[in-house]
């Protein structure tokens, strides 16, 4: 059983492509999505993976209660050996699900849309990792913050249009949006006095922040995200050999997973190095304490990791 969890943000820097393997029909090779939903997800599978070889590659050090503690060393112990039958790992992953998706504006170059049951589920998502959520801001469709500049036109009653993709949108402007709005940017780009590197996305998502319909939502996540072609060109010949069709997610798409720890699933002590504790419950507080320190600020996600896709920002939720 789980006994200590740690929520965190996936900010894709570059196309993603989390791929559900091959299909027929114009997309090739299509990502994840959800089956009753057709949101987009990671699978967790991948993001362990994904997260797995990035601790093998790291040459850091972190404190783990009194102990220094070399990254690398441990991950067999916490994310479980190769050899299943040994034991279980005790850090599983849950599925990355969709929170902010980036659609082209007629004005502001692109707004983060999401909607009322993306916002609902990450609310109960929290609530399930032990974050409080008594004081999160109240969700309100076709809204945006009142100082959004991304509108085409004012209309009356506190209302503006804007124009995303193709689609004309009547918004009104909301207080509790943009407090739901500042929320997020506080901890998705955190203020750093070191690194000004995301003042400017933070206080984009502050303003340009629009919570849709759900359908309107869905339309979006399912028609706007990227179809690339790619194909393979024979070098004697110069022509195209091969030709195929890839999704990915755009760059700025925003997803969140949550890491989750059990106790260690050694007996001996020995085995157990720094992660032992007093109690199960310490145990997997020292191992997400360990995720926490550990985990790099940039992975590679999902496939094409050879022509620069998946490349992803992690920032840990506080």
């Amino acid at each position: 059983m789980f006994q200590a969890f740690r929520p965190f943000f996936l900010i894709a820097e570059t196309s993603l492509h989390p791929g559900s393997g091959s299909e027929i029909g114009v997309v090739d090779l299509p990502i994840q999505r959800e089956k009753h939903t057709g949101f987009p997800k990671i699978e967790g599978s991948g993001i362990k993976g994904c997260m797995r070889e990035a601790f093998e590659r790291s040459e850091r050090a972190v404190k783990i209660g009194n102990d220094d503690v070399k990254i690398k060393e441990w991950v067999k112990l916490v994310f479980g050996p190769t050899n299943g039958d040994e034991h279980a790992g005790c850090l599983a992953f849950t599925d990355a699900r969709i929170l902010f998706f980036p659609v082209k504006s007629l004005k502001g170059i692109f707004a983060w849309v999401t909607c009322p049951m993306v916002l609902e589920r990450f609310k109960e998502d929290m609530e399930i990792a032990g974050v409080d959520m008594r004081n999160f801001p109240s969700i309100k469709k076709r809204t945006c913050p009142p100082d959004s500049k991304i509108f085409v036109k004012e209309n009356e009653n506190n209302k503006v249009s804007v124009i995303l993709e193709e689609f004309t949108f009547e918004l009104a402007r909301d207080e509790e949006t943009k407090k739901l709005a500042c929320w997020f940017a506080s901890r998705i780009f955190p203020q750093k006095e070191t690194d000004t590197s995301y003042n400017f996305w933070r206080k984009k998502l502050e303003k340009d922040l629009i919570i849709l319909e759900n359908d309107d939502f869905e339309h979006f996540v399912t028609t706007s995200t990227e179809i690339v072609a790619r194909t393979i060109i024979d070098d004697a010949k110069g022509t195209a050999k091969n030709l195929w069709y890839e999704e990915y997610l755009p760059p700025d798409t925003i997803l969140y997973s949550t890491a989750m720890a059990s106790p260690l699933r050694v007996r001996e002590k020995d085995e157990k190095g720094p992660f032992e504790g007093s109690s199960s419950q310490d145990e997997a507080k020292r191992v997400i304490e360990y995720f926490e320190k550990g985990v790099p600020t940039i992975i590679q996600i999902g496939g094409n990791q050879t022509v620069g896709k998946g490349i992803t920002r992690i920032q840990v939720l506080k």
